[in-house]
């Protein structure tokens, strides 16, 4: 019972998590049509995908205040990023075959060298600069600069035609949106199902007003529910926890990291995962895939970035005690290596199929296994921790 209430809590997020995710997408992508598809892509789509990561991240901060809530930030963002290189790719590839639309998937290995590549640099400069015993805003702001600057390496690698039409064109018209709204069942349904453009829409056609109530809407919803997330994952790491109502609960008595990189990262990863189940069944195989990597760097960089720098420039400077520095660059280093695997998977070869899949997901379930050891005090476990941890060291010093 001492962890099933968190549990239960946990899954009403994932589902609320989807359902507004889907409003915010469509109200997103409707208030930018006129943007470029680079433009749109690089910002509205950016945000709309990883917006469950950066309140998480965000209210992990603001509930705990110290250095426990900023590792808990790193493990949703970590786990995120590690969730959405390894499961996303294999369920949506294991989905496609599993109808029939295809016997394997082939992805531009172009665009996994870029993604791939970006993302490694990208890891390696998080672990440099998380690497102090004080953290403060302008790490939070080096972070978000990294994002900004692989955006422009993104635009500038790309053929001067291809560009100039990201830059100058958008590829979405009034049409594109002629299927949204114009739902007949009642309003009460809506409300059932947490159907917000049934909701917010209805019958009408979509329209700026609406549109914006619907965003909103959906960032509130997203907002409360990654709040109700972070308390369920503190819940879930605290020795004894208080549900108001219900009484007081054991937990599990381990650090909120090791809760947030399995289960708020799942969590806050369920809506990319439905996106890109749906993308592949259309045949759009990069979308599905590699740019899952993409999106890594803004979990990283951005969700990450941004709550660590408004938090300090409230509260000050953030303090790490020297355990809480060894754990979180273990969790760094290990998202690195993961990656380099990742990657090495995804590049080896010109098709990702049944057999890239399942390893994906094995290496998932080890990744999970890990942190299930970590935080059980497995002897194993600890030495691979001690090793990690030994290794940033070397490059620290050397």
């Amino acid at each position: 019972m001492g962890i099933l209430i968190p549990l239960i809590l946990i899954t009403i997020c994932c589902i609320v998590i989807w359902r507004a995710g889907d409003g915010f997408m469509t109200a997103s992508e409707y208030i930018g049509r006129n943007l470029s598809d680079g433009v749109r892509g690089a910002t509205i789509n950016a945000v709309a995908s990883s917006m469950p990561e950066v309140f998480t991240s965000l209210f992990f901060l603001f509930i705990m205040k110290d250095a426990e809530g900023f590792s808990g930030g790193i493990g949703t963002t970590a786990g995120s990023a590690i969730f959405n290189s390894m499961v996303i790719p294999a369920v949506s590839v294991l989905a496609v075959i599993g109808i029939g639309l295809t016997k394997s998937v082939k992805v531009s290995q172009k665009v996994m060298l870029r993604d791939g590549l970006s993302l490694l640099i990208a890891e390696m400069i998080f672990i440099i600069l998380i690497s102090g015993s004080e953290l403060d805003w302008y790490h939070g702001f080096l972070l978000m600069i990294v994002y900004v600057a692989y955006i422009i390496y993104m635009f500038w690698s790309m053929d001067k035609k291809d560009r100039e039409e990201l830059l100058h064109e958008s590829h979405v018209s009034e049409e594109d949106f002629a299927e949204v709204g114009g739902k007949q069942k009642p309003f009460f349904l809506g409300l059932i199902t947490l159907d917000l453009e049934r909701i917010f829409i209805g019958k009408n056609k979509i329209n700026n007003v609406n549109a914006w109530f619907l965003l909103v809407s959906a960032t509130i919803s997203i907002a409360m529910v990654c709040y109700l997330l972070v308390l369920a994952c503190e819940w879930i790491g605290e020795e004894t926890y208080t549900v108001p109502f219900l009484g007081t609960f054991h937990g599990l008595g381990i650090p909120v990291m090791f809760v947030a990189l399995i289960l708020a990262s799942a969590a806050s990863s369920f809506p990319d995962t439905i996106i890109s189940i749906k993308d592949a069944q259309k045949g759009q195989y990069d979308d599905a895939i590699s740019n899952a990597l993409g999106s890594n760097i803004f979990d990283i960089c951005f969700a990450l970035g941004f709550p660590l720098m408004i938090f300090t420039l409230i509260y000050g400077p953030i303090h790490m005690p020297p355990e809480m520095v060894d754990m979180s660059s273990e969790l760094r280093f290990l998202l690195w290596l993961l990656t380099v695997l990742v990657l090495l998977i995804f590049i080896i070869g010109t098709k990702i199929g049944k057999s890239k899949a399942f390893l994906l997901l094995g290496l998932y379930f080890l990744f999970v296994l890990y942190v299930i050891g970590r935080g059980s005090g497995n002897e194993y476990a600890q030495s691979l921790a001690d090793w990690l941890v030994s290794v940033v060291r070397w490059f620290s010093i050397n």
